[in-house]
């Protein structure tokens, strides 16, 4: 997520550093974000010059103090481990101005909770981006306990400015977004379970039926089986048993079949190509 939302931060005029844990990982998001470029501009969404000014305007560090000092706003995007995230935000807080706002792009942690490590809550929100950030046109803001209205203002402006629609939602278990979607998804998960139809259909049920424009279980290959997973877990303990996760959702993360990321989850993928579906399936 990191890599997109620096990309789209550059592509409408903001100065950025990519910054992560060492050089080679700061390069694949590098790639990464000329890649979506590259596949813009053969597409006609991206001219050539708009490509180089993006790049231009990203630097890239593996150094924390040096990539943050003097930024109004730091969004931080590692894996979604609570721990992980409050020591990132609390080391990242003390190299920041004062008058800097410190963001968290989280799908479905308690943002309170990771405001808890801070010297500062009042500048700290919840930045919740869309997967693939580049095209998803949504921006979920989460309002923590002690966020203040001046730092809610500068991130609906910053979101406004990246040209994609905030909402602003109170922070809770799962916000709005991700505690619906998942929702979907272990539904849809759990009637494959059941043999009530293939992945393939019951996405095909959702897009076509509902105007989804992808199936929930196709949309859990890209967002992850053990994101998908982690998240139920969380939900279950804030919000009772309807947010069980399926067993068949946790044997396929136990077997590394996480999704997109690793070639198969409920699909097989091929270049970042969905090619089919990952077991045979039928009704008996």
């Amino acid at each position: 997520m990191g890599h997109g939302i620096a990309q789209v931060s550059a592509m409408t005029g903001h100065e950025v550093v990519l910054r992560d844990l060492d050089e080679e990982l700061v390069s694949k998001g590098i790639d990464a974000i000329r890649v979506n470029l590259e596949g813009g501009v053969e597409r006609d969404k991206v001219t050539r010059e708009e490509m180089t000014s993006t790049l231009d305007r990203i630097a890239s560090k593996t150094d924390l103090q040096s990539a943050i000092e003097g930024a109004d706003l730091v969004v931080e995007a590692v894996p979604e481990k609570l721990s992980l995230k409050k020591n990132v935000l609390s080391e990242s807080e003390k190299f920041l101005d004062e008058e800097a706002v410190l963001a968290t792009n989280t799908s479905s942690l308690s943002v309170t909770e990771l405001a808890s490590a801070l010297e500062r809550p009042g500048q700290f929100v919840g930045l919740h981006f869309f997967n693939p950030v580049h095209i998803m046109a949504l921006v979920e803001v989460i309002i923590a306990e002690r966020t203040t209205d001046k730092t809610h203002t500068l991130v609906l402006d910053y979101v406004a400015s990246l040209e994609k629609t905030p909402v602003t939602v109170r922070d809770s278990p799962g916000f709005a977004s991700s505690r619906l979607g998942v929702a979907l998804g272990v539904e849809a998960i759990r009637m494959v379970e059941k043999g009530v139809a293939s992945p393939q259909d019951i996405d095909t049920a959702m897009e076509l039926g509902y105007n989804h424009p992808m199936g929930p279980l196709e949309l859990t290959d890209v967002v992850g089986l053990d994101v998908r997973l982690d998240i139920l877990e969380y939900l279950r303990e804030e919000l009772g048993e309807r947010f069980k996760p399926p067993q068949l959702l946790k044997r396929k993360v136990r077997a590394g079949k996480t999704g997109k990321k690793s070639g198969e989850g409920f699909y097989v993928w091929e270049d970042g190509d969905r090619v089919a579906m990952s077991d045979e399936w039928s009704i008996q």
